[in-house]
């Protein structure tokens, strides 16, 4: 079937080969027909001839094919459309903001359910059901036991480690099992029910998608998620398994510090120019503290010129230090009040009541909020314990005073920052607040003394702006959406580095173990990025070791809590298999190609074994395919490097390397590390690397090499001019023929195996029964949602309907009868409901409701009919006014004039007709009815006759609109009828008449010249109509003869 789009003509064909029009409007649907072949002509553009027949069947295969490539790409922007939004969440200790980005709305902060801009990370679980967010913190004090809360602490931590003894001394509610397989803990809510902190941070991540996607009213997949800047390799990959695990596909792990830096720079991109602007973010939120040094300052880049750079130059930390430590510190205060007003009652200590301290808890946040602004306030609670009241008066100095030595600890991450950055104070042009716990004053007080700055930046959201800037990247990351570069570079944290151990030869006959160490990523090193490692002295399998460098700036305590120091143990399979396969070739070495990805996640791409020899190449035995092909990879892949095939070779270009960074080993002993020249295309938000001589390579390669010193072996001058004469013309054909041997490279992949050592990765089958338990729960609380929004719309439905039965205009059109009868099923309905309807399923609801409804039908289609028709009829009698004025002044229209057939005005009078004669005798029909009995003047109907009627209407409107006027018919001696009223008196030049048996000139006819008059002047007299202009023109001469009457110009209308 043709779809009706308003105003589009469509063009069909008809059996008899006849060209017919169509005209598809609103509300339209039906052919018109009648209408002169003329006019159809003029509105179409087509005649309908044999040949614009033939032509236009010829062209219709083509149409056809135009249209279903119209609609297959129409219908993947739809489907791409309802997928475009992308999500931020901003995952604090205490509480998580969720930010979207979708077409029509730019970076907004998702409300929740109870229409807040901030959510608490507060899981309640349960046998049968599960809470979020408000509704699982206000169970913290009924079920504290199955309220889990900064669950987050546990990521990537194992048993021994401190933190999960700090989290058992600070929630001894919550009972923490072992898992021997990981040497990690878990949630034990009930001997049948367990979830790792990995799962409950999984149903976390799904409960923020879908306050999202009810925000943004769509599904939403990508998702950028903000983690400590501190988290390590394990914590990170815990983070991307929760999130796996949710079904999230997570864009970028980016560090709150660096999201609260970017949206700080997105917003003043207008300030940022190429002077260096160093900016301090101090952040203390409720879990851990985070001080970083930014410089913002405008770069050149490859691709978009000068855009504005953020880069992360110095970064300190305090895990601990945060709101809730002081919470937990009132918390203790409060207890220890509590219990002496009833020392002597031999009342228990209310630290055994976990109920008590959960109370305690959250009065001790809102006191320290309350302190804030505050010199004193009573804290109270209603039935603390034992049905006792609490109150208590806590003063700001109290409070201070309980803290003292948290606030001794605010400056560290200050000179942890400035000694990373390797800067003085003087050099920091701002320090901005970031976090709810620096709005505590003692804070803010030890913090300006101890950076020495005459106040303390505010002009930042400290509660949004790492959600903003998170999602500002994501909208950059997501090929939906375009947004102004803004290159961002991140630091590492902690540097990462490569042992191994190597035979060495000391003296004659005597060998020994050498163990050496290479720095992958420094210190403060910006990544993304990526890093290659050779080794040269291997002809056979070998292992080596990938481990966290010197973290002497941390402490010991830190040290304890940051785990294990070996990230990973690397095994190489099919080393020596490679050098039996080329035994004449030489080797270049074993290649290890590592990844430090958006996220900061270390990963081994590939290793490979190297070889490389000489080749004679002469220019005859090229084919011609092979010269084809040559130049079509030189003209699409600008003649780079072809990637390698898995478990194949391929000739590949001589890569330059670097010498080791710090290496003093003799030459040929040492593994050469390098920057890799290809950088992930798709990152927008790394610097792109600048231009090197003969290949791009980033700029810390060129780094490697000033700081190396001497150039390696492998680059030798032969190598130099190969790699020089790439880019150079290509030589005359004279000069081919003595074309040198060329390098022919051959890559080898090895086999690797890796053995994890800082936290094993959950595995996959037990990653995807974790995956699935979730996604049962999410269907379980899905079915629970749909069976009590089942049951309150069954109550609903009966509260609302007993209601109207008492209401005049029900009554009015129902019996005593019919309403007894309502009543009585409603009311058994709602005994039901009380007694049975808590086992009730949701199809038994469904169908009780449903039952009801199809009861009262008639009772509610009687009243709503009744409120439709003093509308409806008044807008029929509107139409049918309108439409018969307009009727008749259709037939006033003058005969030379009319643009209507006959047969149009009367169809349109007979509609008028019809519709009169119905509404008549319909609404007569229904004054003898009773107010009880089912109308027969429906709302419908009137709506279906108007319809009607506006359709032929507006038909009649279109073809007014887009009709030509017909042209004058000419008298016998070629002039029009009469002369226009109006005419100007340029328009009243003269015009002479051809003499009979002549044909009039097309061409515009030229004024004559006045002659006077002769033996022909009365037979080429043109004819003299009197009017107006006529009157007017002889006014203006009247000196002229009688015998020369002036000529007037009558052809005009």
């Amino acid at each position: 079937m043709t779809p009706r789009l308003p105003g589009v003509w469509v063009h069909l064909r008809c059996p008899l080969e006849v060209t017919v029009s169509r005209c598809w409007d609103s509300g339209r649907g039906r052919l018109r027909q009648g209408s002169p072949p003329a006019a159809r002509s003029s509105v179409f553009g087509f005649a309908g001839s044999d040949t614009m027949a033939a032509t236009v069947r010829r062209q219709r295969p083509r149409r056809l094919a135009c249209w279903a490539l119209m609609t297959v790409l129409l219908a993947d922007l739809l489907a791409l459309s309802d997928t475009l939004a992308v999500m931020s969440v901003d995952l604090g200790s205490e509480s998580m903001k969720v930010a979207i980005v979708k077409p029509g709305v730019p970076m907004e902060i998702v409300l929740n359910k109870e229409s807040r801009r901030k959510t608490p990370v507060t899981v309640t679980l349960k046998e049968n059901e599960r809470f979020f967010g408000d509704s699982a913190a206000s169970m913290a004090i009924k079920n504290p036991k199955a309220t889990l809360r900064y669950f987050q602490h546990l990521l990537g931590k194992q048993e021994n480690n401190p933190h999960v003894a700090l989290y058992k001394a600070r929630f001894p509610e919550h009972e923490l099992g072992f898992d021997p397989q990981r040497q990690t803990v878990y949630f034990q809510i009930s001997p049948q029910l367990q979830f790792s902190p990995e799962e409950v941070l999984s149903m976390l991540l799904n409960y923020s998608r879908s306050l999202a996607e009810d925000f943004a009213e769509q599904p939403i997949k990508d998702a950028v998620i903000t983690v400590p800047a501190f988290f390590n390799q394990a914590e990170r990959r815990a983070v991307l398994q929760a999130a796996r695990m949710a079904g999230l596909k997570v864009l970028q792990l980016i560090n709150d510090n660096t999201a609260t830096a970017l949206s700080y720079g997105v917003f003043r991109r207008k300030d940022i120019n190429s002077t260096a602007q160093n900016i301090m973010f101090y952040d203390m939120g409720s879990g851990s503290t985070v001080c970083t040094i930014v410089t913002y300052q405008t770069v050149k880049t490859k691709d978009a010129g000068m855009q504005p750079q953020l880069q992360i130059r110095g970064v300190g930390f305090d895990r601990t230090l945060g709101g809730l430590e002081m919470e937990l510190r009132l918390r203790e205060h409060l207890a220890g009040l509590f219990n002496e007003q009833r020392k002597g009652q031999r009342a228990k200590d209310v630290r055994e009541n976990p109920r008590a301290m959960a109370k305690l808890l959250r009065e001790a946040n809102r006191l320290k909020t309350v302190l804030s602004a505050n010199a004193d306030h009573v804290a109270q609670i209603e039935g603390l314990m034992d049905d006792v009241d609490f109150k208590a008066k806590v003063t700001r100095a109290e409070f201070e005073e309980l803290c003292a030595d948290l606030f001794e600890r605010v400056p560290g991450p200050v000179q942890q920052a400035l000694q990373s950055a390797e800067m003085k104070l003087d050099e920091i042009e701002q320090v901005i607040l970031v976090g709810g716990a620096t709005r505590v004053p003692k804070v803010q007080e030890v913090l300006l003394k101890a950076v020495g700055k005459e106040e303390l930046g505010k002009n930042i959201n400290a509660d949004e702006a790492a959600a903003m800037g998170a999602v500002y990247q994501a909208a950059a990351l997501s090929k939906a959406f375009k947004v102004k570069p803004f290159v961002v570079r991140d630091a590492v944290i902690y540097p990462i580095l490569v042992e191994f151990t190597r035979e060495v030869e000391e003296e004659t006959g005597v060998r020994s173990l050498k163990h050496n160490k290479r720095v992958l990523f420094s210190r403060m090193g910006p990544y993304p990025q990526r890093k290659v490692i050779t080794f040269n002295r291997y002809s056979h399998d070998f292992n080596f070791h990938i481990n966290y460098g010197d973290l002497g700036f941390l402490g010991p305590e830190d040290l304890r809590v940051f785990g294990s120091q070996n990230l990973t143990t690397v095994k190489l399979k099919g080393v020596g298999e490679s050098f039996k396969k080329y035994p004449d070739y030489e080797s270049k070495g074993i290649k290890a190609h590592f990844n430090l990805d958006e996220s900061g996640v270390l990963s081994l791409d590939r290793v490979e074994s190297v070889f490389e020899t000489l080749v004679e190449d002469s220019p005859e035995e090229e084919s011609t395919l092979t010269k084809l092909g040559n130049t079509i990879s030189s003209l699409f892949g600008g003649g780079s490097t072809p990637d390698t095939k898995e478990n194949g070779t391929d000739t590949v270009q001589e890569e330059e390397e670097g010498p080791v960074e710090g290496s003093k080993d003799e030459p040929g002993e040492q593994a050469e590390l390098k920057e890799e020249a290809e950088a992930p295309a798709e990152d927008t938000s790394s610097p792109p690397p600048p231009e090197a001589k003969g290949a791009a390579a980033p700029e810390g390669e060129k780094a490697t090499e000033k700081d190396g010193g001497d150039k390696p072996e492998a680059q030798k001058p032969s190598e130099k001019g190969e790699a020089g004469s790439e880019g150079a013309p290509p030589a005359p054909e004279e000069e081919k023929k003595q074309k040198p041997a060329r390098k022919q490279r051959m890559v080898e992949e090895i086999g690797v195996e890796l053995v994890i050592l800082d936290l094993p990765d959950l595995p996959e089958d037990q990653l995807a029964r974790s995956a699935q338990k979730l996604q049962d729960l999410t269907l379980r609380d899905l079915q629970k949602q749909e069976r009590e929004k089942a049951a309150n719309s069954l109550e609903a439905f009966i509260f609302e309907t007993q209601d109207k039965l008492y209401q005049p205009e029900y009554q009015e059109v129902s019996t005593e009868e019919q309403r007894e009868d309502i009543s009585g099923k409603l009311s058994a309905t709602s005994t039901w409901l009380e007694d049975e309807g808590f086992g009730a399923t949701t199809a038994m609801l469904k169908e009780k409701l449903a039952e009801l409804r199809k009861l009262c039908h008639g009772l509610f289609f009687r009243v709503e009919e009744r409120k439709k028709w003093p509308e409806r009829l008044s807008a029929l009698d509107n139409l049918l006014n309108h439409s018969s004025m307009f009727l008749k002044g259709a037939r006033l229209i003058p005969e030379m004039d009319q643009i209507f057939t006959e047969v149009e005005m009367t169809t349109l009078e007979k509609i008028i007709n019809e519709t009169w004669a119905w509404k008549n005798a319909t609404v007569a029909e229904q004054a003898k009815l009773s107010a009880t009995e089912k109308p027969v003047l429906l709302s419908k109907d009137i709506e279906a006759k108007m319809a009607a009627l506006d359709r032929e209407v507006q038909y009649l409107l279109n073809k007014a609109k887009f009709a030509k006027p017909r042209p004058r018919p000419r008298d016998k001696n070629g002039t029009r009828a009469e002369a226009p009223l109006n005419a100007s008196a340029s328009d009243q030049s003269e015009k002479v008449i051809p003499p009979p048996g002549q044909t009039e000139d097309t061409k515009p006819i030229p004024e004559p010249e006045k002659e006077t008059a002769g033996p022909e002047a009365a037979d080429s007299e043109p004819l003299e109509l009197g009017g107006p202009a006529a009157e007017s023109e002889q006014k203006e001469h009247p000196e002229q003869p009688t015998g020369q009457k002036g000529t007037l110009k009558n052809d005009e209308l």
